[in-house]
């Protein structure tokens, strides 16, 4: 059952008209957020490797 390339495009195109595509505004708060996330994810990786170090120093007793 083949589709001439032609069809197929018009139906790519009608289906993009179905989407529902975020504002600028819902795009740039997304983004934030996702940065927000990131900064606060390091901060906590960090944190918790440091401690983990210290713990693991302190128990080996490697100075």
């Amino acid at each position: 059952m083949a589709t001439s390339p032609f069809k197929f495009l018009q139906e790519v195109r009608s289906e993009t008209a179905k989407v529902s595509w975020p504002s600028r505004r819902e795009v740039t708060i997304t983004t934030i957020m996702v940065f927000v996330m990131v900064a606060l994810a390091s901060v906590f990786f960090f944190a918790a490797d440091q401690i983990i170090r210290y713990l693991i120093t302190l128990v080996l007793g490697i100075h």
